[in-house]
């Protein structure tokens, strides 16, 4: 049994006339006329009482078209919910995130909500966040330092610098300064993330430092920039960098956060895939606006 068998057979019942009918459903009548018949052969009774005179339901025909009508109004039921949900996810956004965005990230959901989108986050390494996009498991996603080539099919939109900032002990001699000079930091420790996780930061303070005339000492081991934090916080020498954005979510006493000279800054990148949808040009004229305020 077909649902579109039970629509020809709910307007033939309703019609009493299967020109009629077939004309509102806009196919042949012989088609009308074919498919009512398989119906019955499948149901093992004969659903109307045909005369050259006259289309009438038959006793069979008036007990099915209740359950008919029943079947095909859960179908509407249905396709009303999915297409309901369909509408809603029309005004959601699916962003990739990073670690580090701080205010930027609050301020980017605060103005999609002002234009009636709903932002879902998700963080994830910046490699996996280009491939979501690239597959449209993402709409867009925020990466820092690609300036080209990702190996994958989607558009690199820059939307603003983040400044890098410098990370001392409080009690150290360079900390009490607007701004700290790389080359004063030659003799301490850096303590850095892997560049697998984040190699366009590495590269920058790596390249930097050479430029400046030194090679960073390596500091101990790196797991999370809190622990960073404390173990600088309890007096370890060393430095590392963070992003401006992530140190006005981590501020301490023990620890201060100084501009370098010369200054320190990655791109922020909106890596959207090609041909986007309404939704994303819209987080796009956000970010724009974000950026020039």
């Amino acid at each position: 049994m077909e649902l579109r068998q039970l629509r020809y057979f709910v307007t033939v019942a309703e019609e009493l006339h299967f020109g009629r009918a077939a004309e509102r459903l806009a196919i042949v009548q012989s088609a009308v006329s074919q498919q009512i018949g398989r119906l019955e052969r499948e149901l093992g009774v004969e659903l109307f009482d045909r005369s050259p005179r006259h289309v009438r339901l038959t006793e069979a025909g008036g007990v099915f078209l209740p359950a008919a009508r029943a079947v095909l109004d859960a179908e509407r039921r249905a396709l009303d919910t999915i297409g309901a949900y369909a509408e809603s996810r029309r005004t959601v956004l699916r962003i990739g995130t990073s670690r580090g965005m701080g205010d930027r990230l609050t301020q980017v959901i605060e103005a999609m909500a002002e234009r009636g989108y709903r932002v879902e986050p998700a963080a994830l390494p910046a490699e996996e966040r280009v491939r979501r996009v690239a597959d449209r498991e993402l709409d867009a996603a925020f990466v820092r330092g690609v300036a080209d080539e990702t190996g994958h099919d989607v558009r690199l939109v820059p939307v603003w610098q983040d400044e890098l900032l410098v990370a001392l002990p409080a009690r150290h001699p360079l900390a009490g300064g607007a701004a700290v000079d790389l080359a004063d930091l030659a003799e301490l420790p850096l303590v850095l993330t892997d560049r697998r996780s984040n190699p366009a930061l590495v590269d920058l303070v790596t390249r930097s430092c050479e430029e400046a005339g030194f090679t960073p000492v390596p500091g101990p081991p790196h797991s999370t920039l809190q622990d960073t934090l404390a173990s600088l916080a309890a007096g370890t020498g060393g430095w590392t960098v963070l992003y401006a954005t992530a140190a006005e979510q981590v501020r301490t006493t023990r620890v201060v956060f100084r501009p370098v000279r010369p200054a320190l800054s990655l791109p922020a990148v909106l890596v959207v895939p090609p041909n986007a949808p309404a939704r994303t040009e819209a987080l796009l004229a956000a970010c724009r606006s974000l950026a020039s305020r």
